[in-house]
């Protein structure tokens, strides 16, 4: 087996991980790459490999950094299956769709404002063919993907759908396990089942995202949320939430629905202004089959929870341009989750600059995006080409991550500590992966390395 890691290798995004099993070729994840502009634009654009080569895709999950590519390969002619659970899907049915209309519109913006743009990389044709090469395979299916090679997906516990990729195949006449393991969730969240727990693997490529830090507990989470929903609320300004539309936005809301039934916050309306996050919600509610025991005993209870006292949820772009003229307190929930597009770009604008508001942000923002220069709390941050001063508040939560912490991510890399021939780490910063890396070792690990993008592995 070779493996070469062509995205998500010492970074975090575009992940897209090429195997040669058997004879066969196989693509973990065709995701996009999100950063500057123009290098996105040109990694994004071309692909690393031959499309007409590829026998098979395996896609660990929706979000648009894992899948946000795949219609570029149908727009190279790739005609094989690509594997995925029902919930991505459904869910990449959507959010495809509406990775295609934010192209185009960024197309047409730039264009309005005489700015060199490049083509959007596909439309909703490209989309449209895609799909048709969906197969669902459900969790603990173990399914051959290509003569001698053998799927099964193990929940992941990281976003709705997400799965670990374990393939089974003969090399020398022995049995071999490779364990992709996509992103890996967090312990006892509030939504989803617990991440599998892995018993051996001869080869595991895993992620590292928060492989230099903890998350907070829940608990201390749900506290500190008070918190800034009461200051907020007292100072008469709104809470501004960049959300990422698939899961996060769904741990927010029913964040608050736990506040609200504890009479933990005051009774403000809450706005989720994002198409995308509304057509998610609905799949979640879809495959309520994936929701753990906590999340039922609420829905028991107190019925959906992603209804609250006071909530609207906003598809079109009239009642969207309304909150503009909002003069009361409010909490606003829009995309994207790191600010590179969508209506979040427009409450950001007119609120950013208003002491009173807040802006919070609760996920993790990659390097060059508005998220991160926010994070940062720089003086001034460019919208729409147009410098704006940063005078709001700016709070950040971790305790909504969907990803593991480095204690998780320790525990997982460690069970393979005498089993498997490599632990490669992918999707991380330097310093996450040099962090996790020494970590392992420090347990004794030492088959642990750091894949590097382009470079061919032999297994």
């Amino acid at each position: 087996m070779r493996l070469t890691s062509f995205g998500a290798a010492q970074d975090v995004t575009g992940s897209k991980h090429l195997a040669e099993i058997g004879g066969h070729k196989v693509l973990f994840d065709c995701g996009l790459f999100q950063g500057k502009r123009h290098e996105a634009a040109e990694k994004n654009r071309s692909l690393p490999f031959s499309v007409k080569d590829l026998d098979v895709v395996v896609l660990s999950h929706a979000h648009i950094d894992h899948s946000g590519a795949l219609p570029v390969l149908a727009k190279k002619g790739y005609e094989g299956p690509i594997f995925c659970t029902p919930a991505t899907r459904d869910l990449c049915a959507i959010m495809l769709l509406d990775a295609a209309h934010i192209q185009e519109r960024d197309a047409k913006w730039l264009s309005k404002q005489n700015r060199s743009y490049e083509p959007p990389l596909y439309d909703e044709d490209d989309v449209r063919k895609i799909m048709r090469r969906f197969v669902s395979i459900p969790y603990d299916m173990n399914f051959e993907i290509a003569p001698g090679v053998r799927l099964t997906f193990k929940e992941a516990g990281h976003v709705l759908g997400s799965a670990m990729c374990l393939v089974e195949y003969k090399e020398m006449l022995s049995r071999k396990r490779f364990l992709f393991s996509g992103d890996i969730g967090r312990q006892r969240m509030a939504i989803l089942h617990d991440p599998w727990v892995p018993d051996e693997a001869d080869n595991v490529l895993m992620e590292s995202t928060y492989g230099d830090r903890d998350h907070d507990p829940i608990e201390k989470m749900d506290h500190e949320l008070a918190e800034v929903v009461r200051r907020t609320h007292a100072k008469g300004g709104k809470l501004i939430v960049p959300t990422f539309a698939l899961e996060r936005a769904q741990e927010f809301i029913y964040a608050l629905k736990r506040l609200q039934m504890k009479n933990h916050i005051p009774d403000l309306p809450v706005f989720v202004d994002s198409p995308l996050t509304v057509n998610i919600t609905e799949v979640f509610r879809l495959h309520a089959d994936a929701f753990d025991d906590e999340i039922r005993e609420v829905m028991e209870r107190s019925g959906d929870p992603f209804e609250l006292k006071r909530i609207t949820y906003i598809r079109n772009v009239e009642a969207s341009k309304a909150l503009n003229d909002l003069e009361e307190p409010a909490i606003i929930l829009s995309a994207a989750g790191m600010c590179e597009h969508g209506r979040i770009l427009h409450h950001l604008r007119n609120n950013c600059a208003d002491e009173k508001n807040t802006i919070l942000i609760i996920g993790f923002q990659a390097k060059h995006t508005l998220g991160r220069r926010i994070v940062e709390r720089q003086p001034e941050i460019k919208i729409f080409g147009i410098k704006h001063p940063l005078l709001a508040d700016v709070k950040v939560l971790n305790g909504l991550s969907a990803h593991a912490g480095r204690s998780d991510l320790l525990e997982f890399g460690e069970r393979f500590k005498d089993c498997a021939d490599k632990v490669m780490l992918v999707h991380g910063e330097d310093k996450a992966l040099n962090a996790l890396k020494s970590g392992l070792e420090e347990r004794g690990c030492e088959n642990v390395s750091i894949q590097k993008e382009g470079e061919e592995v032999d297994l």
